[in-house]
């Protein structure tokens, strides 16, 4: 079964349509081609002798970790392309358990009858099921087909344990610019790109570079779309016309990149609502992942926020959970939401501050013996060290106690009588100063 055939792909992965994308056009037809990737690669590396076809190389399912437009399609492609194996892929956001069975069979049938490997290439694999994912466990533990499963997601989150210690997992990293560079320029000039159709200046490859980021596929597409529009020379301007988006840009791997996440995290911190939108803006117009954008409003909301106001670190969790399952353009709102909240939210930094001392402490060498009526009673092993310390054994329910409190000590002798948080009294923390203060002294603390 082939769930692709209408594509412009021949069943080893190679384009079989001139008037393929150029980025389709533009794939990689051998590892010398690829670029970035240097580290999966090198000769006696796993991925390169399954891409080699290597004799005496055992099948392996691999996993393939990065961002959007590196490559993980591509390695997929020439693993397949090299050697007499079939290519078939599905996309995780497609694909249910019913056609994944179908392919797998497909699979057995052409490695049984005619001796020929299958490579499965599933796109976005983060997006299966569990159910999805537990049929696969079959065929890549018999090894009927070589799984080579990309995703943008961490696989140790969204992928289930089973399938994940079955495979390879390879890290790619994301590509630099001189990398986007050069693939700009090889196809400008490759006769399957655009031949010498177009002659872009300097400064339009800069420009595609830039509104790009480290996504190959996207420099591509902007470069096509930019040559569409224009016979010979094409210039930055083409680009930006080409893109349809405004021209205020940051080059995503230099310094303007890190000055605007900065400049957003502080005008959160700050208080500025208005400031934090205008760099949220910028990075949304500069094709900032928005999924990066959430996971830096959670660190705030605990960093910058913490228990002055509780709900800051829900509504950022909220906000990650729903920029993932919506996407853009929608996202936006959702980003401006939670924005708006932490930066209108009373600010402390105690949290923050406490774990860092403790941490510190630790690491300082003070720690000390955990108090002997703190210790773990149900090991017998536990129980007869207890009782040759000649300490105080008895352990104070809190439950028990008047409001809730055992007034005993719980930190080691060593540092006993440290404090670590001290709230700040602002916003939520008010209420925890008074809270706190009837705490200590229900635990004789001073």
């Amino acid at each position: 079964m082939d769930l692709f055939s209408d594509s412009a792909l021949a069943d080893n992965g190679t384009p079989k349509d001139t008037h393929a994308p150029l980025a389709v056009r533009m794939r990689p037809r051998t590892v010398g081609e690829v670029l970035g990737q240097d580290h999966l690669l090198l000769p006696g590396r796993p991925l390169r002798r399954l891409i080699d076809g290597e004799e005496g190389a055992a099948p392996v399912s691999v996993f393939l970790w990065g961002p959007p437009g590196i490559g993980k399609t591509t390695l997929a492609y020439l693993c397949a392309q090299n050697t007499k194996r079939r290519f078939v892929e599905i996309s995780a956001v497609q694909a249910g358990v019913k056609e994944l069975r179908a392919v797998i069979e497909s699979a057995k049938e052409s490695l049984y009858v005619d001796g020929r490997e299958t490579v499965l290439f599933i796109d976005e694999v983060h997006r299966f099921s569990k159910t999805q994912q537990d049929a696969l466990l079959p065929a890549v533990e018999n090894r009927w087909v070589i799984l080579i499963a990309a995703t943008t997601e961490n696989p140790s989150f969204s992928v289930i344990s089973p399938l994940l210690s079955r495979s390879l997992l390879l890290t790619l990293h994301p590509l630099e610019k001189k990398d986007i560079m050069a693939l700009l320029d090889r196809a400008v000039h490759d006769p399957r790109g655009l031949a010498g159709r177009a002659e872009p200046d300097s400064g339009a490859l800069e420009a595609i570079a830039d509104l790009a980021g480290n996504d190959g596929r996207r420099a591509l597409t902007l470069l096509e779309a930019a040559a569409a529009r224009t016979a010979g020379r094409l210039t930055a301007a083409d680009v930006e016309a080409a893109a349809d988006t405004y021209a205020v840009r940051y080059d995503r791997a230099g310094d303007q990149h890190y000055n605007v996440i900065s400049a957003f995290i502080k005008s959160v911190r700050g208080s500025d609502a208005d400031a934090a939108l205008h760099y949220l803006a910028r990075m949304l117009e500069a094709g900032e992942d928005p999924r990066f954008i959430a996971r830096r409003l959670m660190i705030s909301a605990s960093e910058d926020i913490g228990l002055a106001d509780p709900s800051a670190l829900q509504a950022a969790t909220a906000a990650a959970q729903a920029v993932a399952l919506v996407g853009m353009p929608e996202a936006r709102i959702i980003l401006a939401q939670a924005t708006v909240h932490l930066a209108t939210a009373p600010k402390s930094n105690r949290v923050y501050v406490a774990v860092n001392e403790a941490i510190a402490d630790v690491r300082g060498g003070k720690t000390g013996t955990v108090p002997v009526h703190l210790w773990d009673k149900t090991a017998k092993s536990s129980q007869a060290a207890a009782a040759q310390t000649g300490k105080n054994t008895e352990y104070k329910y809190a439950h028990d106690c008047p409001g809730g409190i055992a007034r005993q000590q719980y930190l080691p002798d060593e540092i006993a009588g440290r404090t670590y948080y001290r709230p700040s009294g602002r916003g939520y923390e008010a209420k925890i100063t008074e809270w706190l203060a009837g705490i200590n002294k229900a635990l004789g603390k001073k």
